[in-house]
């Protein structure tokens, strides 16, 4: 294992570094109960596109046995490489982590809860002709109510402070190459870099589309990020971020 530059984050890496079409990022912060079939999950999607690929696995500092399922599936897939957060770095940091480390041509995030179906991925790869991005949106979304009126809150202020930004809730597949072209300030725990970057991205010109997607029940456990704490830190770094543009 090497250290980043960062002194932080652990890497385990492939054999391989040839550059590959695709670079799936997925997200585990205390997920060991779903992450294996995530995994599964998420490589028979890949080989049944038939594109060249990698996964990306982020342990954001997990204390529940993920980081050693982390280690284990990238030693015997030679198509894994995992990365260990020390201390846990929050949703912005898996993020930031993802975009600096990805070697994919195009990039995409899955959290390891299961929520989100593989075959997104297909989905995304039969529209890419003529797009730079592709956002998922939610057309019905199941849960508490509390839940549904803190989304649409967030999504509103976003319109509201920034004017138009595109349709995207969950799953979104990107150019790695816009990263290059657009630098991101965001520093926080929330997915606060997230949204600056479609923002960024799309005032650039770049061309997106965005598509309805699946949510399903988490497989265990329980949102680690759809809480009053959490709407309050994407709350201060959005009102930051909006200082900056």
């Amino acid at each position: 294992m090497d250290l980043t530059p960062d002194g932080q984050s652990l890497i385990l890496r492939s054999p391989s570094m040839t550059a590959p079409t695709l670079t799936v990022v997925i997200m585990a912060y205390n997920e060991a109960a779903s992450l294996g079939a995530v995994w599964d999950e998420i490589q028979t999607e890949l080989e049944r596109t038939g594109v060249t690929y990698e996964i990306l696995l982020v342990d954001d500092g997990s204390t529940d046995g993920t980081a050693e399922i982390c280690d284990a599936l990238a030693k015997v897939h030679p198509i894994g490489r995992v990365i260990h957060h020390r201390p846990n770095q929050g949703l912005g940091g898996v993020y930031r982590t993802g975009f600096r480390e990805a070697r994919g041509t195009w990039l995409t995030f899955f959290p390891a809860d299961g929520q989100f179906p593989a075959t997104i991925i297909g989905q995304y790869l039969a529209h890419l002709d003529g797009t730079d991005m592709i956002l998922g949106y939610l057309p019905e979304r199941d849960g508490p109510l509390t839940g549904k009126l803190l989304s649409l809150a967030e999504r509103r202020l976003f319109r509201a402070l920034f004017g138009y930004f595109p349709k995207f809730q969950g799953i979104l597949m990107f150019r790695r190459s816009l990263l290059d072209k657009h630098p991101l300030v965001s520093q926080g725990r929330g997915w606060t870099v997230l949204m600056e970057f479609i923002l960024r991205a799309t005032r650039g010109g770049a061309i997106h589309t965005s598509l309805p997607i699946q949510l399903r029940p988490r497989q265990s456990g329980h949102s680690k990020v759809n809480n009053l704490r959490s709407v309050a830190s994407n709350l201060r770094q959005v009102l930051a971020l909006w200082r900056r543009l």
